[in-house]
């Protein structure tokens, strides 16, 4: 069916057996004196009887003083890794996978609490483990200095500006450190070598150190590392002869390389280098006996583009693998954001790439190569851009525990969630709720054996994302729902659509338990003195089009994601938007990606903002609002407001449940307002745990 992915190919000496490779995506999933962990290698040894052909794990540091980015990534600094990586490679072969290695440094991207420190703490931390716990307890306090500069430097071939995230301090490395570093490198590709992995790959993309001495934005050295186009390539380049001359000529050596930094994208041009330069590097790095290309883009001060979120459409940036295949004779792997083995085998085809990568995809499915194999691709739980991955990684690095996944809740627990135990014997559980705690819910129940039965109380299934999938760019949310469904069919589980469910039915029906996923209802405080005004409507009336506004001037009330994406549908529709928020910051506490992109559409509107700013009162023709710093009320002319202020749980049926007798829990936002991996990740865990 897809015959051209599943086709083997060589990159240098090595075969692979298919052309689906697994890029790296860090997890904090290994130990921290650098080894990885049985968690770590079940994770990737799972992904390997998935059917990919290359792993690439998550990033590994070439030396303990300052390449680290977290405490728990996988690192090949010492000769004493050598032995723990064989065990891992080992594993992964048997499962059917090569295994490359990517070295990695941080740069100006790193943390300054890693300088130096680790070769102090892996000593003690093996003498005491528990050592771990009190550092990660110390991590906010640290954090929180980086952030007032109270810190160490970290290493960057410049001086110059800060990245958009990451280190608050930076200094010029020296020219003995740019020549260390680079032994280091080599250092530490021997020893992959040595420990029986398959290929190594640089680390050249998304702003780390190689990238940084490429780019004539981070890189403005004055010695033979800086300048001219060949110096700034000199760091890569002598790299990449010393592996040669360390390796040997047969040992595949792979460059993840950005090829355009993307800065025109947000508003720079003209800012480091863009695709033309991106192919010369690429041939470059082919004369010097590169044997392929991992093709990727942008920084962290572009993260929008390298690390998508929903909104960007699947394959945008293909034309930038295609370019670079068109300029070298070695292959090329991308990613392009590939969602479906449909699009995979057409860019294979039609000669984007040579490989198709992802993470993502593997993290969400670690079944999507064997199940595009057996022909069933709408089996395949589809990655939707959610972010949860790169939020969940960001805030549990910091505590000693691995990212996640939004709808795989089994990431870092692959054998203890392979264990549940099935005791349900076909007792009957009724889930309220076909959203995706419900849904989760339910497919957790199936495969523990119960009787599961779906009520839902619209004629589709959805919930809350049929709202959220509404939004401007978000129709992808939906996919998640598809699948889940699918899943829950394929398990058994039977649905009923427009059923209302109360307390009495639900009751008359004798259920094992009830699982109440009925989501939230938007907030309407009755507080506000005219709240209940016909002009007045929430956020989910606008998104799924049941109310239409056009010319009007409205005040969405809420700056949160969901004010955003209303406020962006308003905007398309010919409305002056004024956002109220009584935050200082627009969409406070929401991950940055998501403002980012959203703010992306909205500015070119005009959209006025109104920070520390509360709602007091609605009038016919305009709201009074009061700045809560100045403590002074103001009026805005307004023709319509839209709430936009979270939700109250609709979870009145526990109780009502429980004083007949029945045992009732609630899941997702009729426990708790979140997101979907949220909800999903709740769900999981009451379906797993209470019964």
């Amino acid at each position: 069916m897809y015959d051209m992915m599943f086709s083997p190919m060589n990159i240098g000496t090595m075969t692979v057996k298919n052309r689906i490779v697994m890029n790296a995506a860090e997890f904090s999933l290994g130990q921290t004196d650098g080894t990885p962990t049985e968690r770590m290698i079940r994770y990737y040894e799972d992904r390997a009887k998935g059917g990919v052909g290359l792993i690439i794990p998550g990033i590994c540091r070439v030396n303990d003083m300052g390449a680290t980015s977290t405490f728990t990534q996988l690192s090949m600094a010492q000769d004493w890794h050598i032995e723990p990586m064989r065990a891992m490679a080992d594993r992964i072969h048997a499962a059917g996978a090569k295994l490359c290695i990517q070295l990695h440094h941080p740069g100006r991207q790193g943390y300054a609490s890693a300088i130096n420190s680790l070769p102090v703490v892996i000593p003690i931390q093996r003498k005491f483990p528990g050592v771990m716990d009190l550092m990660f307890k110390a991590t906010p306090a640290l954090m929180a200095l980086e952030q007032k500069k109270l810190c160490q430097s970290v290493q960057s071939p410049s001086g110059g500006e800060l990245s958009a995230h990451g280190a608050t301090r930076i200094h010029a490395m020296s020219h003995r450190a740019v020549q260390k570093l680079r032994d280091d490198f080599i250092a530490a590709a021997l020893r992959c070598k040595k420990a029986g992995v398959d290929a190594v790959e640089l680390h050249g993309t998304h702003g780390y150190i190689i990238q940084q001495f490429l780019s004539p934005n981070t890189n403005r050295r004055t010695d033979e590392y800086g300048g001219s186009f060949e110096n700034r390539l000199r760091f890569l380049a002598e790299i990449v002869e010393g592996i040669r001359r360390e390796c040997g000529a047969d040992f595949p050596l792979i460059v993840r390389l950005t090829v355009d930094e993307m800065y025109d994208r947000i508003g720079m041009p003209g800012k480091g280098y863009g695709l033309e330069e991106g192919k010369k590097i690429a041939k470059r790095l082919e004369e010097l006996g590169v044997d392929a290309i991992d093709v990727s883009c942008a920084c962290y001060d572009a993260y929008n583009y390298w690390l998508e979120p929903t909104s960007f459409e699947p394959g945008w940036r293909a034309y930038l693998a295609k370019a670079v295949k068109e300029t070298v004779n070695i292959p090329v792997i991308a990613a392009n954001f590939i969602r479906s083995p449909e699009q995979a085998e057409r860019q294979l085809e039609e000669g984007y790439q040579d490989f198709v990568g992802s993470a993502r995809n593997f993290i969400c499915d670690p079944e999507w190569a064997n199940k595009a194999a057996a022909g069933k691709p709408e089996s395949i739980r589809r990655c939707i851009g959610c972010l949860h991955c790169i939020k969940s990684f960001i805030a549990n690095a910091t505590v000693g525990k691995p990212g996640e996944c939004a709808l795989n809740v089994s990431v870092g627990h692959e054998k203890e969630y392979a264990e549940i135990p099935a005791v349900g014997k076909g007792k009957t559980v009724l889930v309220v709720g076909a959203g995706p705690a419900g849904l989760s819910a339910a497919i957790t129940l199936a495969k523990r054996g119960y009787t599961v039965a779906v009520l839902e109380k619209e004629a589709v299934p959805g919930g809350q994302v049929n709202v959220a999938a509404a939004g401007p760019h978000k129709d992808k949310l939906h996919w998640c729902i598809e699948d889940l469904v699918y899943e829950a069919k394929a398990l058994g589980v039977a649905f009923e659509y427009g059923v209302e469910a109360t307390a009495d039915a639900l009751a008359a029906r004798a259920p094992y338990a009830v699982v109440v996923a009925a989501g939230g209802t938007p907030l309407r405080p009755r507080s506000i003195p005219g709240i209940a005004q016909p002009h007045v409507y929430t956020a989910p009336e606008i998104l799924t089009g049941k109310v239409k506004l056009t010319g009007k001037r409205v005040a969405v009330i809420g700056s949160g994601l969901t004010g955003l994406e209303t406020t962006e549908a308003l905007n398309e529709a010919g409305n002056q938007v004024t956002v109220v928020e009584m935050a200082d910051a627009i969409a406070p506490g929401a991950w940055f990606q998501f403002v980012d992109d959203s703010m992306s559409r909205i500015k070119p509107y005009g959209t006025a903002f109104m920070l520390n700013t509360a709602l007091c009162a609605i009038a016919d023709d305009h709201i009074t609002v009061m700045d809560m710093k100045k403590k002074r009320r103001a009026f805005l002319p307004e023709d319509a407001v839209v709430l936009a202020m979270g939700v109250r749980p609709n979870n009145a049926l526990v109780s009502a449940l429980e004083e007949k007798g029945v045992r009732a829990v609630a899941v997702g936002d009729a426990n708790k307002s979140g997101t979907i991996g949220h909800a999903v990740h709740d769900a999981f865990e009451k379906a797993v745990n209470l019964w």
